[in-house]
């Protein structure tokens, strides 16, 4: 027998049969694994959806609110009927603060020009081709009821008589609500309720009007929850 450092590594010899215990992870284990992994990922997307996309929105709301102002004090606001027309908004534009007293005195939101999903992520959105703030017709905004900061979170908690205050850089306008959110649900392609004079397509306008919609479910649906106003008051600024 051979006395060389190599013969103690042969076939048979105990080195040998501890490697042969090596086994590799069988094809349950590995779709195990994968399976794991593919569950936490989705965890982490739902906790960013629901925590982390609300902390992003709650910062861009702030500096919505605080841009806004400082434009509107940098920019005097046009006196007398000759003044120039201000420019119509671009997407995602701030043009107005929402304030709703009845979800607490420092709920105030930008409203932003359009309803793209990323622009709802910084405000509440206006639709466009809608009235505008105080306009006669129907000044129509959209808000997420959950993400995104929840502007519209408490909407549907809102009754008949509550006011809705839109603040531009010339007028705060005080709307009141004429049916609660809760009272209508309709599907996402019902334009009808964007009407001038919500479905009364052929009607033409007399009063100035305030659609409020949102998600009627706390997941993603095609249900939409809204609500109809009218002005009561206006005050120069």
């Amino acid at each position: 027998m051979s006395d060389s450092p190599g013969a103690s590594t042969g076939p048979g010899t105990p080195a040998r049969r501890a490697r042969s215990r090596r086994r590799r992870p069988s094809a349950l284990t590995v779709v195990g694994l994968v399976l794991l992994l593919g569950g936490l990922s989705c965890l982490a997307w739902v906790g960013y959806q629901y925590v982390g996309t609300n902390v992003v929105s709650e910062r861009a709301f702030d500096a919505g609110r605080q841009d806004l102002r400082q434009r509107w004090s940098d920019t005097p606001a046009p006196a007398g009927p000759s003044a120039s027309p201000e420019p119509d908004p671009l997407p995602g534009d701030a043009t107005a603060l929402l304030r709703i007293p009845a979800f607490g005195a420092d709920y105030e939101i930008p409203v932003l020009e359009g309803t793209d999903l990323d622009i709802l992520s910084e405000g509440v959105g206006h639709y466009t081709g809608t009235a505008a703030p105080g306009e006669v017709g129907n000044f129509a905004l959209a808000g997420h009821r959950v993400t995104h900061g929840e502007p519209f979170s408490r909407l549907l908690e809102l009754d008949p008589g509550d006011e809705v205050v839109v603040e531009t850089r010339t007028a705060v306008y005080t709307y009141v609500l004429d049916e609660a959110p809760r009272a209508l649900t309709v599907d996402d392609t019902a334009t009808w309720v964007l009407d001038p004079v919500p479905g009364e397509p052929d009607r033409e306008p007399t009063r100035a009007l305030i659609t409020l919609t949102t998600c009627q479910d706390l997941f993603r649906s095609p249900d939409r929850s809204v609500g109809f106003g009218h002005l009561q008051s206006t005050r120069n600024k």
